[in-house]
């Protein structure tokens, strides 16, 4: 989109090209992949066809809680009728347009539910090792008669996307744009200016000095550890140059607290999960936006979050921690991260500026979605339980939703295998070595792809030459630049015209002599020629023989007449030329447009000839690393299943494997299992649910041990399983986090005695929103026969009223009207508006 009008007060915004596109096929009723960089206007597209007077209702889906809650005041200040539903907070969920995340999607979607537009932004999470399922089970599943917009910057194969979705039966356009609304250019830390930053000490706030004495202001920096993002905004907050003091009003001060007004005051901020909501969304994102800081330290959480950005982007480190691992940033991470550099409409570049040994922009591209071995077994349990109560065949219409599912070839959920077992013995071990099944069953053929990496092979498709790659020796080549492609054409002899990389093969074929006695400008069939004419007319269209079989013809009808039987005659070969040498007349034959049949990798290349193998499946057994001697590492799905207890010898969902549909990932076998001791208190069950989705950080305050982790234990042992059990507890399950939410319900002035290191405010925060996000998902549950579900629902939905801010939008202080204006360091005061750089390397 361009701006046009800055001389005035006002802004007219003019759609791009491609978002003109996007929007006509959304108002189509086709669905949309829309893919391109980060800030070039993706939103904008759908905010179009809202103020265009579009009378449907939306469902916009982001990846957290703190983006949704973003859009929807963005969006109310526009006057728009917005609702938001993030699991802890349901506000207005009628509105025309709703802002959630998309977990809180999956059990409408399940039923058949859904609205006429579906938003998935940031769609690259299908890709999410944790939450991918959840994304690709709404994607699967989304009613014929909702349209889907998917968005993202960051996924370097949409029309793999874009494909699937059109194998499920829905119509779909894909629609993409590479550039760069604000070019990104890469400085190096070390070519900066140095002139401002000689006096100042230490490592980070020299390269920020230097960079905002370039005039590369404000600096966005990304430090994936917490700790060392609070450590390099208190460098900065000491070691900047001195400015303009930022003015806090009283309520924003209040908000703040001592330390974080300390930092802000000097116009610098971090930006982390340890801050409290009302500290990010009201204080740190709208001043940033407003331009009043001079420098953001963040955790990754920002790369694929907040809508803002500035001017300059560092990325400090590589390494981050999720719960108990650590991991390192993804290419399409930095990729999310560096896109934050340059601001539209304000910013003619960003720049990425690289301090040594650490991230580059090189290193940041999008990745490719890949089908993942996972299967949603609460989506799969829940699609079984309906079957049931409409009198279908769970496993058929398990196998029907596996069908639709993002993935190269069906899901093997092995339940015909396990229900004969169970009809022929009713007690009867799992049998785990592989002699027993179809040999061909366990192979699998893979292919070398276009990038040197092997790959499974799919169906051959058809295509042109011109698009197809040939491999020669070690390298892949247009086809039509290697002679072998048509080595296997028997239709005369090999011509090449260009030389080095831009040689294209054909094929010359001779047709016709020049008489040796001069005759009237008329020239002679060969006979292979004729006999050629006469194959293919005596089989496509015998009456046209006696026509074009005669021998002699005037050179000017040769092309004419024959020209459009060249790729008939001569596979696939059309006519560029006719060529005479010693009075042999030939025709120059292009195989461009020729077809033939290859094999497509995950980028989109088609290959002619890939080196193949054959490799012995892989079973994605959710068993891995277990003690139970029952199941091994070819344990089907349904044999897991039946282990843990979620479905009986029958194949149909047992009262635990219908509590467990209910939930994401684990905690639902968590919940089950809780339910089935009848000596555990509901009222103390249900505050031990903070433990659930905690993670480690409220080790400290932990007693002797939760009874709800216990319980799990006993019940399931020390199995884990990819995703739902990690030695027997759910993967995010945290001891200590009971104990902070009851300590904080029972005395909120004291919460300030449990922060440490490890543990702040946002921490705390988190917790709470999870819990009550539980407390809200049982509430909302379907209903069951069974005392002490039903008891958990009472008490569920007594606490979810007595939260009167899960109805609401936190309140947030505005903005001061000083604070609305944008701020100049002083170290860019008087300074050209481009960058003064002394050196780049």
């Amino acid at each position: 989109m361009q701006d046009q009008g800055k001389a005035f007060d006002h802004k007219l915004l003019v759609p791009d090209l491609w978002q003109q596109e996007a929007l006509r096929y959304l108002r189509e009723g086709l669905d949309v992949v829309l893919h391109a960089p980060t800030g070039a206007g993706k939103t904008f597209v759908f905010e179009m066809l809202m103020d265009s007077g579009w009378r449907g209702r939306a469902i916009y889906t982001v990846p957290t809680r703190a983006l949704a809650n973003d859009k929807a005041r963005e969006w109310m200040e526009k006057g728009w009728d917005v609702g938001v539903c993030t699991g802890d907070l349901r506000f207005h969920p009628d509105a025309q347009v709703t802002v959630a995340t998309l977990e809180t999607q999956r059990s409408s979607t399940l039923k058949g539910q859904g609205p006429d537009l579906m938003v998935i932004d940031e769609y690259q999470m299908l890709g999410d090792l944790q939450r991918g399922v959840n994304y690709e089970v709404v994607l699967a599943m989304a009613p014929p008669d909702t349209q889907l917009l998917l968005m993202s910057g960051s996924v370097a194969n949409p029309e793999t996307v874009a494909d699937w979705l059109e194998s499920n039966g829905r119509k779909v356009e894909l629609v993409s744009e590479g550039k760069r609304p604000v070019p990104l250019e890469e400085i190096f830390a070390d070519a900066l200016p140095r002139h401002f930053s000689e006096s100042v000490r230490g490592h980070w706030p020299k390269i920020v000095t230097a960079a905002l004495g370039a005039n590369m202001g404000p600096v966005l920096l990304f430090a994936p550890k917490r700790l060392m993002a609070e450590d390099i905004a208190q460098q900065l907050a000491t070691g900047l140059p001195p400015d303009e003091p930022l003015a806090l009003s009283p309520e924003q001060k209040k908000l703040a607290g001592k330390t974080l007004i300390k930092l802000l005051k000097r116009r610098i901020a971090p930006h982390h999960s340890g801050l409290d909501y009302k500290q990010r969304a009201g204080l740190i994102e709208p001043l940033a936006k407003a331009g009043q800081l001079r420098a953001v330290v963040s955790t990754t959480g920002l790369g694929a979050g907040v809508n803002f950005s500035m001017r300059s982007v560092i990325v400090t480190d590589r390494e981050y921690r999720v719960d108990d691992e650590r991991l390192l940033l993804r290419p399409d991470e930095l990729l999310q991260m560096f896109g934050r550099a340059g601001r539209r409409g304000l910013d003619e570049r960003g720049y990425a500026i690289v301090a040594p040994r650490k991230p580059r922009l090189s290193e940041a591209r999008p990745l490719p979605l890949r089908p993942s071995n996972r299967v949603d077994w609460c989506s799969l349990l829940e699609v079984m339980r309906t079957a049931g109560a409409k009198e279908l065949s769970p496993t058929q219409e398990a196998e029907n939703f596996a069908n639709r599912l993002f993935r190269d070839e069906p899901v093997p959920l092995g339940f015909e295998a396990f229900l004969s077992k169970q009809r022929a013995v009713k007690k009867q071990p799992v049998v785990s070595s592989s002699e027993k099944r179809d040999s061909s069953r366990d192979e699998v053929i893979e292919m070398l792809n276009s990038e040197d990496r092997w790959e499974r092979r799919r169906g051959p498709v058809k295509i042109q030459l011109a698009d197809a790659l040939f491999r020669v020796g070690e390298e892949w080549r247009p086809a039509l630049s290697c002679p072998e492609t048509l080595a296997g054409v028997k239709a005369g002899s090999l011509w090449r015209r260009g030389r080095g990389r831009n040689r294209t093969y054909g094929r010359e074929l001779p047709v016709a002599r020049f008489p040796e006695e001069e005759g009237e400008g008329r020239v002679a069939l060969l006979k292979s020629f004729r006999r050629r004419l006469r194959e293919h007319f005596k089989e496509a269209n015998p009456k046209l023989l006696r026509r074009y079989g005669k021998k002699l013809w005037s050179l000017e009808s040769l092309e004419k007449s024959f020209g459009p039987f060249f790729p008939d005659l001569a596979s696939g070969g059309r006519l560029t030329a006719l060529v005479e040498r010693n009075g042999l007349i030939s025709a120059r034959l292009d195989y461009g447009k020729a077809h033939a049949y290859g094999w497509k990798d995950q980028r989109g290349e088609t290959l002619l000839n890939p080196p193949l193998r054959k490799r012995k499946k892989e079973w994605t057994s959710p068993f891995t690393d277990s003690a139970d001697e029952g199941l091994g590492p070819d344990a089907t799905l349904a044999e897991t299943w039946f282990h843990l207890g979620l479905i009986d010898r029958e194949g149909c969902p047992t009262r635990r494997g219908t509590v467990f549909s209910f939930f994401h990932q684990g905690e639902g076998l968590a919940v089950a299992a809780a339910l089935e001791d009848e000596s555990y208190p509901i009222e103390e069950m249900i505050h031990d649910l903070a433990n659930l989705r905690a993670g480690h950080r409220f080790a400290a305050l932990a007693g002797e041990g939760s009874r709800l982790g216990a319980i799990c234990q006993r019940n399931y042992g020390d199995v884990t399983c990819g995703g739902y059990l990690r030695r027997g507890l759910p993967p995010e399950y945290g001891d200590g986090a009971a104990e902070a939410v009851r300590e904080t319900l029972a005395h909120p002035e004291g919460k300030q005695d449990l922060f440490d290191d490890e543990l702040r405010s946002g921490d705390l925060e988190r917790a709470h929103l999870e819990w009550k996000s539980l407390l809200s998902l049982i509430a909302h549950a379907p209903n069951m026969e069974w005392d002490r579900w039903k008891a958990l629902q009472t008490e569920a939905r007594s606490l979810s009223e007595t939260n009167a801010r899960g109805k609401e939008l936190p309140k947030l202080p505005p903005l001061e009207p000083e604070q609305r204006k944008r701020h100049q360091s002083r170290l860019q005061r008087g300074r050209e508006s481009d960058p003064v750089i002394s050196s780049q390397r």
